[in-house]
């Protein structure tokens, strides 16, 4: 039989907007994000709540992120997540969150949410959050604050990966008699070794010509718009046969992760 996850029911008709923090606001974050408020609108015209996102970035936008990153040349020199979010609340209305530093924090109080999503391009990122994501796995009461999945981006200059994860321990399922229900994903961290990898910072570009020699000018669209169409399901159709995807720009083809 083939088998399935069914999204955490409490996702499906909260009594408040789901909580989302998307941690990184570059190429590929700053897509996700308006991809989100997109998402946020059409949930609430089905009668869902929608979404509430915060934005976690501490980078200044520069004129390299013009063009492959979505800013305009008026907001260089900003921060880069309350640029973002400062646009889409104008342009939907809406009230969402800027946090002009990385996640999570490392003094004080660190928020959580229902559903974290990775952006970002070094693996040091991704270790400190499972380790702090991974205290929570054993939360069983169901509010703003619960983190319930951690859907992970990630690319190359041409290829990507997007991987969606539980944080708890198991969301409960339904009983089946035509699929295999699964309650437990994988997150990124526990598919590959990241503790191994010898990560080489290349730093910021100075130019979109040189950006684009390290990421290609649409793997981050593309690879946007297959997580957040995967996030959609879970939260339309309250399940999904695959927990992410690869994609491979040169050859034009994504390659589904099933569950």
């Amino acid at each position: 039989m083939k088998r399935i996850h069914y999204t955490d029911n409490y996702l499906l008709s909260p009594y408040h907007p789901v909580s989302v923090f998307v941690i990184g606001a570059g190429g590929t974050g700053s897509q996700v994000v308006t991809n989100l408020a997109r998402m946020d609108v059409a949930l609430r015209s089905l009668g869902h709540p929608g979404l509430h996102v915060t934005v976690f970035d501490g980078d200044t936008v520069s004129e390299a992120n013009i063009g492959r990153q979505l800013f305009s040349p008026s907001e260089v020199g900003l921060n880069k997540a309350v640029a973002l979010v400062t646009r889409i609340n104008r342009f939907f209305g809406m009230g969402w969150t800027a946090e002009a530093f990385r996640y999570p924090c490392r003094t004080g109080e660190t928020m959580t949410a229902n559903i974290t999503l990775t952006c970002t391009d070094n693996v040091r990122s991704r270790l400190d959050l499972w380790r702090f994501l991974k205290k929570h796995r054993d939360v069983r009461n169901n509010d703003h604050k619960t983190p319930l999945y951690w859907m992970d981006f990630g690319n190359a200059q041409f290829i990507g990966q997007v991987l969606v994860g539980t944080v708890r321990n198991k969301i409960r399922q339904p009983s089946s008699k035509e699929f295999v229900t699964v309650p437990e994903l994988n997150v990124i961290t526990e598919e590959v070794s990241y503790s191994t990898i010898d990560e080489k910072d290349s730093g910021p570009s100075c130019s979109l010509a040189e950006a684009l020699e390290k990421q290609d000018l649409f793997v981050n669209s593309m690879l946007a718009q297959v997580g957040c169409a995967l996030l959609w399901k879970m939260l339309r159709e309250g399940r999904t046969p695959y927990r992410g995807a690869y994609m491979n720009l040169e050859t034009m083809r994504i390659t589904p992760i099933s569950i």
